[in-house]
């Protein structure tokens, strides 16, 4: 397992790099490609992110979601906890919450069968490393218990590497949107 966790280490900080230099550059039509994607499925509850550091930005893609159906954020109730979501509007107030995040001042709950995730890395086969909180895991994991759901990772080409440590609890992205390509194919 240390080992696993040293690979782990060692992937983020690479991946931290990659995508800083990557959001310097720009995320081109990265939230057009993400509305493409989301299109098939409007009027479904949506959870995207509002992106922290270097996170590429999904909320235009969320912006043009919200005129079809509820749109969530995660938000953070405790460390080794699933995230819950709270409606999202664009302009909804916003006060801070745990880890930098920003999360709605009002909080009303939805259950997202959809997912926009955040990610420092993925690989074509759907993997996807995160921060190590495991957050998304657990989420994942509860949501898929109760019926289907997409997992989409949102981020940008240069975030995409050959191998990710996994864990047998980590939980895979069904879709991958980046600026330049969808990698997967749409379908509840």
């Amino acid at each position: 397992m240390d080992t696993l966790n040293a690979r782990k280490a060692a992937a983020r900080k690479a991946a931290f790099a990659a995508r800083a230099e990557a959001h310097a550059k720009g995320d081109g039509d990265a939230a057009a490609l993400l509305d493409d994607v989301l299109r098939a499925y409007r009027g479904k509850p949506l959870s995207g992110f509002l992106p922290i550091r270097t996170e590429i930005d999904p909320r235009p893609a969320m912006k043009k979601a919200a005129e079809w159906g509820p749109v969530g954020v995660p938000v953070i109730r405790a460390k080794g906890e699933p995230l819950e979501f709270a409606v999202w509007e664009p302009e909804s107030p916003l006060v801070e919450g745990t880890f930098g995040t920003l999360v709605p001042q009002e909080e009303r709950l939805l259950v997202p069968e959809v997912l926009v995730v955040p990610l420092l890395a993925f690989n074509r086969a759907g993997g996807r490393l995160g921060y190590g909180g495991g957050f998304y895991d657990r989420t994942l994991e509860r949501l898929r218990a109760n019926g289907p759901v997409v997992a989409i990772g949102f981020a940008y080409a240069a975030q995409e590497v050959a191998d990710v440590p996994l864990e047998p609890t980590d939980q895979p992205l069904d879709l991958i949107v980046t600026e330049r390509e969808v990698i997967g194919q749409p379908g509840l």
